[in-house]
């Protein structure tokens, strides 16, 4: 196991583990000192703002009647441990898709946890400029997009060639 950790992409479940801790830290403070719905301002295009989400990304399913609740923890588990393969399978020299999926894995698991203890995803960042507002987010759910955008900057990457004997 230990083998499997120091020779694969599973070097990097550390950053996934950092995730999960600032994330979960973040969203403590929010719970013990913000009540629901609360603003802080703390820069004219960012405040710190309370808010709950049933749903998805951009309250995605946030009105159904509460199957979502379960549907998303299907799904982020089924995601993981499908990252965690492709992690296994990445070799320890691969730095970029590893690091990917660590952040990918890390937003899962942090919003996963919200979900099996409050039955709601706590979100408290909110950027916006003058009237107009970007849906509120959490620390994994930003994790989730840098993961994203590396996995598709990735598949755009020249890679070498493999050498192919006949």
């Amino acid at each position: 196991m230990l083998s499997a950790l120091k020779d694969s992409g599973l070097r990097w479940l550390w950053l996934s583990l950092i995730v999960v801790i600032v994330d979960q830290a973040s969203k403590l403070w929010v719970l013990d000192n913000m009540a629901l719905y609360e603003t802080i301002s703390v820069l004219p295009f960012f405040n710190l703002y309370h808010a709950h989400n049933y749903g998805a990304a951009f309250s995605f399913l946030h009105d159904a009647e509460g199957w979502q609740r379960w549907f998303f923890v299907i799904i982020a588990v089924a995601i993981s441990a499908l990252l965690l393969v492709w992690m296994r399978k990445s070799p320890a020299s691969e730095r970029l898709l590893p690091a990917a999926y660590a952040l990918v894995i890390g937003g899962a698991l942090g919003n996963l946890y919200d979900r099996l203890m409050y039955g709601y995803v706590v979100d408290m960042i909110q950027v916006f400029y003058q009237d107009w507002y970007y849906p509120t987010f959490n620390i994994a759910d930003s994790a989730i997009c840098i993961g994203g955008a590396l996995l598709i900057f990735d598949a755009f990457r020249t890679k070498p060639q493999e050498v192919t004997h006949g």
